[in-house]
């Protein structure tokens, strides 16, 4: 009641009550004490009635304005969440810990279904397909860093409240998969990086390449996606990354002309940034680095496999014999054979653990 002061609280009492508006020093002659404690409880509950109606009332408020503050919070959290791909496992009592995929620069979500797919029947878990930022589905957001990329994915874990998640990323999303085990170590129960190393490495020349090649499509403004296929044809030979590249051409509903989904200045002016890794942090998790053995991204593994060690003390390095840096499309069932053989491994070490 110390929230209501006593001169309200009596203009309240004498109005319900109907009482004289002239204040008395003390008691009428004829109030016996039966009578006082009979009015002395009547006031108690009115006044108990007023402070409760005030603070029903603070209660509306601050809850009205609160929630009003929670949507625009949650709006703007929903801005950067991740957009994603479920495939459920159709096993009875699947496992607790589900798979987390997180695709490479220019990939989607899209690209990784038959293999989630595989994965969840192979494993028996749930196995979750994301698309980053700036990619597929998911809102277009500055900046576009691994920073930036582990927090939004570490965001999606908490709000889908997943249990001890393992994480699987190729490629840029396998940094970011790093990154998120480097910053948010109790989320991360164990790893998987697809042809990548936790070093400071130039991307591939082609990169850069493929984004000059989609601003010429894209300034073009062409009705026919074989007519795109034309002009990356300078760009990039192989068909196989020219069709995984137009993946992400759209065309509009409105004019029927072909755009790309992914912000293509964003992705560009950030591809120095996809080059870096954080330095000096530690991930204990079991760990598992799978890499071509044909791609360019293996020599950090040979030339400076202490950086793996010091970072990923608990880590193994496969080799994908005759791949490149899509290795997972080249040869999906043996890389769909190391990553479940992984993870059948480590959990039988754990179980023997407990």
């Amino acid at each position: 009641m110390g929230h209501f002061k006593s001169t309200m609280a009596n203009e309240f009492i004498k109005e319900r009550r109907g009482a004289p508006k002239k204040k008395f020093k003390g008691f009428p002659m004829f109030f016996t004490l039966e009578n006082l404690r009979t009015a002395l409880i009547g006031d108690i509950k009115l006044l108990q009635s007023c402070h409760c109606h005030h603070r029903r009332h603070r209660y509306r408020r601050h809850r009205r304005s609160r929630s009003i503050v929670e949507k625009k919070r949650n709006d703007a959290k929903g801005q950067m969440l991740v957009q994603y791909s479920p495939t459920k496992s159709p096993a009875d009592g699947a496992c607790t810990s589900p798979l987390v995929i997180c695709h490479g620069l220019f990939g989607s979500k899209q690209n990784w279904k038959a293999l989630a797919k595989a994965m969840s029947r192979r494993l028996s878990r749930d196995v979750y397909a994301l698309d980053l930022r700036n990619h597929g589905e998911s809102p277009h957001s500055l900046p576009h860093t691994y920073e930036m990329l582990a927090e939004d994915v570490n965001r999606w874990v908490l709000e889908q409240e997943l249990e001890r998640p393992i994480f699987l990323g190729h490629s840029m999303g396998g940094k970011t998969v790093m990154t998120l085990a480097m910053t948010h170590p109790d989320i991360v129960h164990k790893l998987i990086v697809a042809d990548i190393a936790p070093v400071h490495m130039t991307l591939l020349p082609e990169f850069p390449k493929y984004v000059q090649g989609m601003m010429v499509v894209q300034d073009k403004g062409l009705k026919r996606q074989s007519e795109a296929d034309e002009i990356m044809k300078d760009y990039e030979p192989d068909i196989n990354v020219r069709q995984f590249l137009l993946t992400n051409l759209k065309k509009s509903p409105d004019d029927g002309i072909y755009r790309f989904r992914v912000p293509l200045e964003t992705l560009g002016n950030a591809l120095g940034n996809l080059a870096q890794f954080i330095q000096n942090h530690r991930y204990t998790g079991p760990t598992l680095f799978i890499t071509g053995g044909v791609s360019p991204y293996r020599k950090p593994f040979e030339s400076h496999p202490e950086l793996v060690d010091q970072q990923f003390p608990n880590a193994r390095v496969e080799v994908m014999p005759g791949c490149g840096h899509w290795l997972h499309a080249e040869k999906p069932d043996l890389f769909l054979s190391l990553v479940s053989d992984f993870i059948t491994a480590s959990e039988q070490n754990d179980a023997k653990q407990q």
